[in-house]
C-alpha cells in the first residue's frame, strides 16, 4: 500500500500532460533544455581549454554574462508576454538563440565566448517568461501544480543529467562538436512551437476600457511591485538568495574540483553533475507532496538548510562520497526553488501574470549575477576550502532569511493579487 501510495505520488505530475497543448509545449522545452545541458557542459571545457587556472574564474564571468542578460531584458519580456501573441514570443527567440548555439563551435577566443552567451540569453530573457506565463492560461487551476512540478522536475533533471550525456559525447565526438548536438535538438523543438495552435495562446485579458493603458516601464514596474507585495512570493525570493549562493558554488567549482582536486576526467564531472541533476529532479517530482501549504515554508528551509550542509563538507570528499553529496544538494536546491512559481500562479491574478513572472526571471536571475562572481572569487582564490565557506555563508544567510523576511502568519483568506 505504501509503495502504491509512493508510485502515486511520484507520477501524479505527469497527469498534467493529459492536456495536449501542455504537452506539446512541455516536450518542446524537454528537446530545447537537452539540448541546453550540451551548451554549458561545452563552455566549461572550452572554459578549461582557454585556462585551466583560469577556468573558475572563465566560466563565471559567462554565466555572470547569462544572468546580466536575463535581468536587463526579462522584465520587458513580461509585459510584452501581457501584450502581444506569446506564440511569436517562443518561436522567434527559439529560431535565434538556434543560429547562436551554431557559431559556438567555431570559437578562437576568449572574448567570443562572452559576446555569444550575452546574445543567446537576450533572447532566453524573452523566451523562459513566455514559456512561464504560458503554463498557467492553458491548464486547469487543479492540475496547474502538477505542471508546474513536472516542467521544473525535467528542466532540473536535463540541466544537470544532460552533462552526463554530453560528457560521454565530447568522448566520441570532441567538446566542440556537441554544440553542433545543441542546435539540432533547437530545430526538433522548433517544429513543435512552430505547429502549437496560436488561436490557443494568446495574450492575456485586456484592460479595462474604462482604465488607462500603462506605459511599457510602468509595466515593469508594476510586476515588480506585485512580486514583492506578496509575503509569501517575497520570502520565497530570499530562499532562492540563499540557495543561488550555494548554487553558484557548485556550478562553477565543481569542474575545478573534479578535474584539478580528485585529478578525474570530463565524464567523471558529467556524471557527479548527473548526481546533482538526479536529487533535484526527484525533489521536483514530489515537492507538490511535501508540502502542501498556502507558504511552501516547509519545503524553502529544509531544502535550503539542505543545500547548506552538502556543499559544506564537499572539499573533503572523495569522489564516492562527492555522488552522494551532489544527490543531496539537488534535492535541496529544488525544494529551495519550485515554490516561487508555484505561489506566483495562485497569488497573481491572471491578467497580471506574465509581467510578475518576468519580474521574478529577472530578480531571481539577480540573485545569481551576485553569487557567480562570489564561487568564481572563493574557486579561485581559496581552491581547497571553496565549498566550505560557501556553506557558511549559505547558513548565514539562511538564518538572515528567516529571521526577517518569513511569513509571521499564514492567511486563511489570501486572494490573488492585482
Amino acid at each position: 500500500m505504501n509503495i502504491r501510495k509512493i508510485l502515486n505520488e511520484l507520477s501524479e505530475p505527469f497527469h498534467a500532460l493529459q492536456n495536449r497543448l501542455f504537452a506539446k509545449l512541455y516536450f518542446a522545452q524537454t528537446i530545447s533544455l537537452l539540448g541546453d545541458a550540451f551548451t554549458w557542459v561545452g563552455l566549461a571545457l572550452l572554459s578549461y581549454q582557454f585556462g585551466k587556472e583560469r577556468s573558475a574564474l572563465i566560466l563565471s564571468s559567462a554565466l555572470t554574462l547569462r544572468v546580466v542578460a536575463f535581468i536587463i531584458f526579462s522584465p520587458f519580456a513580461g509585459v510584452l508576454a501581457d501584450r502581444i501573441d506569446r506564440k511569436k514570443i517562443l518561436y522567434i527567440t527559439h529560431f535565434m538563440r538556434m543560429g547562436i548555439v551554431a557559431c559556438m563551435p567555431f570559437i578562437t577566443a576568449e572574448w567570443q565566448i562572452y559576446v555569444l552567451v550575452f546574445l543567446l540569453n537576450v533572447f532566453n530573457a524573452f523566451f523562459t517568461p513566455t514559456y512561464k506565463s504560458v503554463i498557467p492560461t492553458i491548464v486547469d487551476k487543479a492540475i496547474y501544480r502538477q505542471a508546474i512540478g513536472l516542467s521544473t522536475a525535467t528542466y532540473q533533471l536535463l540541466g544537470m543529467l544532460g552533462p552526463g550525456l554530453a560528457g560521454i559525447l565530447a568522448i566520441w565526438l570532441g567538446a566542440r562538436e556537441i554544440f553542433f548536438v545543441d542546435a539540432v535538438s533547437f530545430i526538433l523543438a522548433g517544429i513543435l512551437i512552430v505547429t502549437l495552435p496560436g488561436n490557443l495562446i494568446k495574450k492575456s485579458k485586456e484592460v479595462l476600457s474604462n482604465e488607462k493603458p500603462l506605459t511599457t516601464w510602468q509595466d515593469v514596474v508594476k510586476g515588480a511591485r506585485l512580486l514583492f507585495k506578496n509575503k509569501l512570493i517575497r520570502f520565497a525570493l530570499s530562499i532562492e538568495f540563499v540557495s543561488a549562493i550555494a548554487g553558484a558554488q557548485i556550478l562553477v567549482n565543481t569542474i575545478g574540483h573534479v578535474k584539478s582536486g580528485l585529478h578525474l576526467t570530463d565524464k567523471h564531472y558529467g556524471l557527479v553533475m548527473s548526481a546533482f541533476g538526479i536529487g533535484a529532479a526527484v525533489a521536483a517530482f514530489v515537492s507538490g507532496a511535501i508540502d502542501k501549504s498556502k507558504s511552501r515554508k516547509v519545503s524553502l528551509i529544509v531544502g535550503a538548510l539542505i543545500l547548506a550542509l552538502a556543499i559544506s563538507s564537499a572539499n573533503y570528499m572523495n569522489y564516492s562520497f562527492l555522488l552522494g553529496l551532489w544527490v543531496l544538494a539537488g534535492l535541496g536546491q529544488s525544494l529551495a526553488e519550485i515554490p516561487s512559481e508555484t505561489l506566483i500562479g495562485e497569488n497573481i491574478a491572471e491578467e497580471e501574470q506574465g509581467k510578475v513572472y518576468g519580474s521574478h526571471f529577472a530578480f531571481s536571475h539577480l540573485w545569481w549575477a551576485i553569487a557567480y562572481p562570489v564561487a568564481g572569487f572563493l574557486g579561485s582564490s581559496f581552491p581547497n576550502t571553496n565549498f566550505l565557506y560557501g556553506g557558511i555563508m549559505t547558513m548565514i544567510l539562511l538564518a538572515i532569511a528567516y529571521s526577517f523576511f518569513r511569513p509571521k502568519r499564514q492567511s486563511s483568506h489570501l486572494k490573488p493579487s492585482v
